[in-house]
């Protein structure tokens, strides 16, 4: 089974924890059941491995996710990297074209796209294999998964199947509705759109190319910035003859929204919160080393991270976004392939930073112009390199790196540093790069070039 999840979108209506890098689909808020939290991709990716172990993942995102991805996926899942968004279809071209040219997939092997957010149980994805066999199977160009709808949205758009069989023709696509259309579309056996499709690859790479001039995968990569912005379903779905879709009565929820995520939530709080005995449908996400406290609250969401707190109405937490798009700030909170970091303080000639490194990791080697940097170890056993100079540091050890000083960090062990950034002008722009073989040490795998 080859699949490509596709992973975009910043989240703000899941503000304070979501921002322009650190997306939904990252947000650490399932509760496993070794009493670990998962995040919706981790969370999707396990169980696309429960229900085959062999299957092919392939993740479509952008480069501001890639590290997270990695950071919590590991360093083996493919990753089929955008050079900017161009929505649905380019995406998904481009990532058919990679399977293809590198990954080396045969054209007539079935692929299946789904989104990499809905929370969803095992039938799920034993659908969706189903549904890479339909294709095979049936000789059809595209087979959908239709979602068995709970109530008239007006957030999805519907398609109307030829009859009530598990498995039928598809009759029209329905643009998304007003309420009442949407009552009139699910009278008539209509289902939700739920962005979940099954194709030959070979069908993918057609489509692809009737609708943009390109050679290969290297070629469209190069060329993906000047893409027209069209999605999947508007570039071939609704102009497609031979399709069919699968009616699919599992569980199935889009947790685009504090509303409904909280819904999906297995208990009222995640960290440190105190919810009284006059609260009613409460539910607390406290990333902070703070309590929170509610007293008297009704069907209210409290959230609470580095970037921000929310309070609000569960209802009117779906029209978030505006108000969040007004608020503008630093990154407070990062994952990055090697680990993660989260600001502390910030000052005007001043950036205090805590540095987390997954073992075996490092970041890249690199010198900064315009500012000097205090590294102070907090926990846990690694490595420097100053200037090509290795040094063993743990727990209380202090490195000082000047400006246009090349250094490095090496954890052995899980290693928390608090970095303190000291200049007249403090930006991610300040940061030169050198090759690791400048510097005096060997490689150590899982190796990365990102840096805060």
């Amino acid at each position: 089974m080859h699949i490509i999840l596709l992973s975009g979108g910043s989240g703000k209506r899941l503000w304070p924890l979501s921002n322009d890098i650190r997306s939904k689909q990252f947000i650490k808020i399932f509760k496993k059941e070794d009493g670990e939290y998962e995040s919706m991709v981790q969370r999707i990716y396990r169980q696309i491995r429960e229900v085959d172990k062999d299957a092919e993942v392939t993740i479509a995102t952008s480069k501001t996710q890639t590290s997270s991805i990695h950071n919590q996926l590991g360093e083996e899942v493919g990753v089929c990297v955008e050079p900017c968004r161009r929505d649905t279809f380019p995406a998904i071209a481009l990532a058919a074209s990679y399977l293809h040219d590198v990954k080396k997939v045969s054209g007539q092997e079935a692929v299946i796209v789904c989104p990499v957010d809905p929370y969803v149980e095992k039938e799920y994805f034993e659908a969706i294999k189903e549904l890479g066999e339909i294709v095979l199977r049936d000789s059809v160009n595209l087979a959908i998964l239709g979602m068995e709808p709970t109530y008239p949205s007006e957030k999805y758009g519907y398609v109307l199947p030829e009859n009530q069989e598990k498995v039928s023709r598809v009759a029209a696509f329905k643009e998304k509705p007003d309420a009442k259309t949407a009552r009139q579309y699910i009278g008539q056996g209509a289902l939700w759109n739920g962005g979940v499709f099954a194709f030959r690859l070979s069908y993918m790479l057609e489509k692809a190319h009737e609708l943009i001039d390109f050679k290969n995968y290297e070629d469209l990569f190069v060329k993906y910035d000047t893409l027209d912005k069209i999605s999947f379903d508007y570039a071939v779905g609704e102009k497609e003859k031979n399709i069919k879709v699968m009616h699919f009565q599992g569980q199935w929820k889009d947790l685009g929204t504090w509303n409904t995520l909280t819904e999906a939530m297995e208990e009222p709080c995640v960290g440190e919160a105190i919810l009284n005995e006059t609260c009613e449908n409460v539910h607390v996400v406290n990333e902070l080393n703070v309590p929170v406290l509610c007293m008297g609250l009704k069907d209210a969401v409290v959230s609470a991270s580095p970037e921000g707190i929310l309070v609000s109405d569960k209802e009117q937490s779906s029209y978030i976004k505006p108000f969040v798009d007004k608020i503008s700030q630093q990154i407070m909170f990062a994952e990055k392939s090697w680990g993660s970091f989260r600001v502390l303080d910030v000052e005007d000639e001043s950036l205090t930073i805590k540095v987390t490194l997954n073992p075996g990791h490092k970041m890249n080697y690199h010198s900064h112009h315009l500012r000097d940097e205090v590294w102070t170890v907090v926990s846990g056993r690694g490595r420097t390199i100053v200037d090509g100079v290795e040094r063993a540091v743990a727990a209380g050890d202090v490195i000082k790196t000047p400006a246009e000083c090349k250094h490095t960090i090496i954890a052995d062990t899980e290693l928390k540093v608090i970095e303190v950034q000291m200049g007249r002008e403090i930006s991610v722009q300040d940061k030169r790069k050198f090759p690791w073989s400048q510097s005096a040490a060997f490689p150590v795998p899982g190796t990365d070039s990102t840096q805060t």
